[in-house]
């Protein structure tokens, strides 16, 4: 139309020229010009103005010091209280942030924001309970969204969570989407931690105990290149069973020898046990060069929320 428009105009000029009448009103050329120009950008749409707010405003991660002291929040109602008990705390904490199932990214711009001035921040791609749900695919269309949206809000993803537990799925399924995580945060420039699950003595399969699983299914270049492989262990689930730490951790050295080392994930559901576990874990110093600490309590919106709450204070008197 625009163009038909231009010869239009252009054929008005030369019988204008050459004292003949045209039918056609003037229009400058320089409005038709424009006019070409803005039919061929692409207009922004509300949501695209919204990513672009939302790129803009990502920040570069942060180095965490170490050691560390790690709580994980696994909601991010009531968040107001939350961000006062760790504000409260003697130590600025590690928070890892269990994503919702099926939230989008864009859901946790704001809570990280708010957030990172108080602690820094671990996300995690998705909970061990909620692996079986996805395929390969999805969860890397996840995974890449999260980066796409929250970049570096977070300081460290984590990759996978209790990665050999029973639960997730299928072995090759939970292993390549473990692996595209990695590639995915690796391609980014971010950091990367794997936690895996300890399960000594209560495992169903043999194939799921974590040395086995580990050496089975991670990749050598995984091996050497992960930044932080963390356990998760319920002594709940392993009939109480404290296990020789530095052992273990001795053993997770050899096999992972350029990654940092600590706990991914503690608690318990038992009230009467919290003060002892929380005195027992975060009170831990294992003797190995890439110990980090980390432990993760997984109640902590539920036990130490408001700050000075009886656990709340168990922990900060067990940190100082």
């Amino acid at each position: 139309m625009i163009l038909d428009d231009m010869l239009h105009w252009l054929n008005c000029r030369r019988a204008i020229s050459a004292n003949v009448g045209c039918d056609a009103p003037f229009v400058p050329f320089l409005l038709v010009i424009l006019s070409l120009f803005l039919s061929s950008c692409r207009l922004v749409t509300d949501s695209d103005a919204q990513l672009v707010t939302m790129q803009s405003a990502v920040v570069n991660p942060r180095t965490i010091p170490e050691p560390w002291v790690g709580v994980t929040i696994d909601s991010v109602s009531n968040l107001g209280e939350t961000i006062a008990s760790l504000q409260a705390l003697s130590v600025k904490p590690v928070v890892r942030v269990v994503f919702g199932k099926h939230a989008p990214a864009a859901d946790y711009v704001e809570t990280l924001d708010e957030l990172r001035p108080v602690s820094y921040v671990m996300g995690k791609f998705l909970d061990s309970f909620y692996v079986k749900d996805y395929d390969r695919e999805s969860f890397r269309a996840r995974a890449r969204e999260y980066l796409d949206v929250l970049g570096g809000r977070v300081d460290v993803w984590e990759i996978g969570n209790e990665i050999n537990g029973e639960w997730l799925g299928e072995t090759e399924t939970v292993a390549g989407m473990m692996i595209d995580a990695f590639e995915l945060v690796r391609e980014r420039g971010g950091k990367s931690a794997l936690t895996l699950y300890y399960n000594e003595g209560c495992w169903e399969d043999p194939a799921a105990e974590m040395f086995r699983w580990a050496g089975a299914n991670i990749p050598e270049e995984m091996k050497i290149g992960l930044d932080y492989v963390l356990v998760s262990y319920y002594e709940d689930d392993c009939y109480g069973l404290q296990p020789d730490w530095p052992k273990v951790f001795g053993r997770l050295g050899e096999m992972f020898p350029n990654s940092k080392l600590g706990f991914g994930e503690v608690g318990t559901k038992y009230s009467e046990l919290k003060e002892s576990y929380i005195r027992r874990y975060y009170g831990m110093d294992v003797d190995h060069p890439n110990f980090i600490g980390g432990y993760f309590w997984w109640y902590f919106r539920q036990d130490m929320v408001p700050s000075g709450s009886p656990l709340w204070q168990v922990l900060n008197e067990t940190i100082q």
